[in-house]
């Protein structure tokens, strides 16, 4: 018997259809020699901190930083999950083969990984690797399907990420929240979370102090065009106004009309963060529902795999164009003049340099149903009228400079006459509207260079204006960005390595940063709460904020992916990193740690009499050596014995009652090498 096991129910129906499981059981689909189940997402996590030691259950100073030796894994509380799990466990015990078809990504690969160990799955393991869910794709990728060990590197990357987010994540919290929060308030610090938060906290400042200053432009209108000084603006008004007199009577002449032909692309396809930042602008969606909206149109069939962060096809897609096409019966209006000729194939659609394991998102050969919703009738639409326009010629425009003086003052006017649409006449309706509002758009008169005669001029006063707050668009972009601002599709594409979290990821880190109320939304606008703010001003640690840090992580693992980094070495550098973190925080001025206990799971009810005042005195061992790393001698901290060597890693720790009594020195000493005896 071969077992499936998919991420949703939805799923597994539609592969059981296809592979002929058609006998529905309890938590599975069996026939043909396949048994079809599925998960519900994620139903393994990582151990919790308590469920490696007992002493990490309090949140208490002197148990940080919180370094398992080797993480594990459990099934999430829920009776639901529990009960479906062991359905799967059930199976893969009678199995002969097993097919992980979870999603096509790192988090579908965790996601199946993690299961298949929790019920210690030791059969052979094939992958369904498919970037659509139609009929015909599934078909062929039974056909095409891939060894598990293809994509153990995916799986490592997906590992690293979570336990990395562990270590700094439960680590982080606890430390910040026991030594800094005054109101015992959860400070939650995440290593995505926290950066992005930063970005807002810090754009929000920038805003707050910003002050606004006055300046002024000088122009002049000749035959009913405005043209502006070359001079730039002025920062005070009578300096605009001298000039003025200077020039009022001076006829104005035309230096030279240059008309020059400019060709314009159709917009690039779309990845998951470009479509989650035109959502935004467009519709006022969240990054969340946009992904929701193309979730569900990817697996009700009538796009392709959605979270990605590639703009570009792969060559083997280009023979499946035309019947892409064909399909998209409500376009074709547009698709109609594509029919029966060779389409064009460039390299800025089709590279397969640039396409990892998935390509951008694009309509499949399934038409769009009229049962969608109405938004997600526009987000197809929107993924639809950008496929379309690839294949559509370029937009040609005649790009007009009409450089200007009166007497020794130049002047110039832009305008830009669209030739020929080409693929602009997807978007006729919203580009003229947005063409009427761009100065550089306007349509020229004819001029005759030499030509001469009066003008208006006039200066127009401005004032500078502060850094606009963030839109969940914008945010997305300085996301991909790791914080910077970049216009440019080629130069945004090479950071994308270098980006805050994944494209999958990102929508669920502002969502959490809702639910935590850091932030908040004013229209369109997100603005930090007084808690963000709070937060971000108690992290001194600027390691926990840098956006650029967090991009590095993101880039090693995506070496992770590609065989060209140890996944090892990911988790061995953010381990030192926290303890880095820990110790400084923890630090006095003279390099001392000074713990202040405060066990924020405290119950309010008085206190039994405390071990401390039954213990013996403290005796001063700091002549034992220390029995786990050796170089360093044992040291007393308030609570609990530690190693002098602490700032360079190493973890000892034992507690006062552990060693309480009248034991001398050397019995204590005798006694703690015994114990950490390797």
């Amino acid at each position: 018997m071969i077992v499936c096991i998919t991420e949703k129910p939805s799923v597994a129906k539609d592969i059981a259809s296809i592979l002929g499981a058609t006998v529905r059981r309890d938590g599975f689909f069996e026939g043909n020699g396949y048994q079809v189940t599925w998960t519900f997402g994620h139903l393994c996590t990582l151990k919790e901190p308590h469920d490696y030691t007992e002493s990490w259950k309090p949140w208490s100073l002197s148990m940080l930083p919180m370094l398992p030796p080797r993480f594990g894994i459990k099934l999430i509380d829920d009776k639901g999950i529990e009960k479906q799990f062991r359905v799967i466990e059930t199976l893969l015990k009678d199995a002969d083969e097993v097919i992980n078809c979870g999603d096509a990504g790192q988090e579908g690969e965790l996601i199946q990984r993690w299961v298949m160990q929790k019920a210690e799955c030791r059969k052979p393991v094939k992958r369904l690797w498919i970037s659509s869910l139609t009929d015909e794709s599934i078909k062929e990728g039974f056909h095409h399907l891939k060894p598990e060990a293809d994509f153990d590197s995916l799986y490592y990357a997906g590992l690293s990420r979570a336990i990395g987010d562990w270590i700094l994540g439960m680590n982080a919290t606890r430390l910040f929240t026991l030594k800094y929060s005054q109101n015992r308030n959860v400070l939650s610090i995440g290593r995505v979370q926290t950066p992005t938060l930063a970005l807002i906290v810090q754009r929000q400042k920038e805003i707050d102090n910003f002050k606004p200053e006055d300046y002024w432009e000088l122009k002049t209108v000749y035959r009913g065009v405005t043209f502006s000084s070359t001079k730039g603006k002025f920062n005070r008004e009578e300096d605009a106004a001298a000039i003025i007199e200077q020039i009022k009577d001076i006829p104005f002449v035309v230096d030279s009309y240059t008309t020059k032909r400019g060709k314009e692309s159709a917009p690039r396809l779309f990845d998951l963060t470009s479509l989650q930042v035109e959502c935004n602008k467009k519709y006022g969606y969240s990054a969340d529902e946009t992904l929701k909206y193309i979730q569900s149109l990817y697996e009700k069939k009538f796009t392709t795999y959605p979270r990605v962060d590639t703009t570009y096809l792969s060559d083997d897609i280009y023979p499946k164009i035309p019947a892409i096409l064909q399909a998209m019966t409500p376009y074709e209006g547009f698709t109609a003049p594509l029919m029966g000729k060779k389409l064009p194939k460039t390299k800025k659609v089709f590279d397969n340099t640039k396409v990892t394991d998935h390509h951008a998102i694009i309509p499949t050969n399934v038409p769009p149903s009229s049962f969608l919703s109405p938004e997600e009738k526009r987000v197809y639409d929107m993924v639809a009228r950008r496929f379309i326009a690839v294949f559509y010629p370029d937009c040609e425009f005649d790009q007009t400079t009409v450089m200007g003086s009166v007497g020794d003052y130049g002047f110039k006017a832009v305008g830009k006459q669209i030739v020929s649409e080409g693929w602009r006449v997807l978007y006729k309706t919203e580009k003229t509207q947005q063409e009427d509002a761009d100065s550089d758009d306007k349509i020229l008169p004819h001029f005759v260079q030499g030509e001469s005669g009066p003008h208006e001029p006039t200066s127009v006063k401005k004032t500078t204006q502060p850094p606009k707050f963030y839109t969940e668009g914008t945010l997305l972009r300085a996301m991909e960005t790791a914080g910077k601002l970049v216009d440019d599709d080629e130069l945004r594409d090479a950071m994308k390595e270098n980006g805050i979290g994944r494209p999958s990821t990102r929508a669920a880190i502002i969502e959490t940063l809702f639910k935590r109320k850091y932030i908040q939304k004013d229209r369109k606008s997100l603005k930090a709460t007084s808690a963000g703010i709070a937060l971000i001003d108690t992290i001194k640690v600027d390691l926990l904020k840098s956006a650029k840090l967090t991009g590095i992580w993101e880039n090693k693992l995506r070496k992770i992916e590609r065989k060209e980094y140890e996944a090892s070495m990911f988790i061995s550098e953010l381990k030192e990193l926290i303890v880095q973190i820990v110790n400084d925080v923890l630090t006095d001025n003279s390099g001392n740690r000074i713990v202040v206990e405060e066990d924020k799971k405290e119950s309010s009810k008085p206190k039994k009499e405390t071990t401390a005042k039954r213990r013996p005195p403290i005796r001063d061992l700091s002549q034992i050596p220390c029995p786990v790393c050796g170089k360093g001698t044992v040291i007393k901290g308030n609570t609990a014995y530690g190693c002098s060597e602490f700032r360079s890693g190493c973890q000892f720790r034992v507690s006062f009652d552990e060693i309480a009594g009248d034991l001398k020195p050397s019995e204590v000493n005798k006694k703690l090498q015994q114990k950490y005896k390797k």
